[in-house]
């Protein structure tokens, strides 16, 4: 392992790898110019209890990590998928914002051009929980 990365706190699971984190920022950035992204924990909580979330992004150095540790258990119940990125400035410049994003969640939207997207990465991250 490189020695640049720093230790991903291990209740951060699943983690993105390089190349799937980066299929996700590019997916939140889409989302975000489409109106589809919600930003912050407490706004990804609410599309999760409305039904709304197609997927949640959460960032594995929040601090402390357990501020946003009741979503995993929410999307499994509501049945979304959730993944973690390693870092939540990536996540927030993904965001179009210039501060960290701690968690988003992507929307749903009938008729969206990021429904395949949107798809392509669900599956993504469907095999790492496997």
């Amino acid at each position: 392992m490189a020695e640049a990365e720093p230790e991903v706190n291990p209740k951060a699971y699943p983690l993105a790898g390089a190349n799937l984190t980066s299929h996700i920022l590019d997916l939140c950035q889409q989302a975000s110019n489409y109106k589809q992204l919600r930003k912050g924990a407490n706004e990804a909580t609410k599309t999760l209890n409305r039904g709304q979330a197609e997927l949640i992004v959460l960032a594995a150095d929040g601090e402390p990590l357990e501020i946003l540790l009741h979503l995993p258990l929410l999307c499994e119940d509501k049945n979304v998928p959730y993944v973690f990125v390693r870092s939540k400035q990536a996540l927030g410049r993904a965001c179009n914002l210039s501060r960290g994003v701690i968690a988003c969640s992507v929307t749903s939207n009938e008729g969206s051009q990021l429904a395949p997207q949107i798809e392509k990465v669900r599956n993504e991250i469907e095999k790492l929980l496997i």
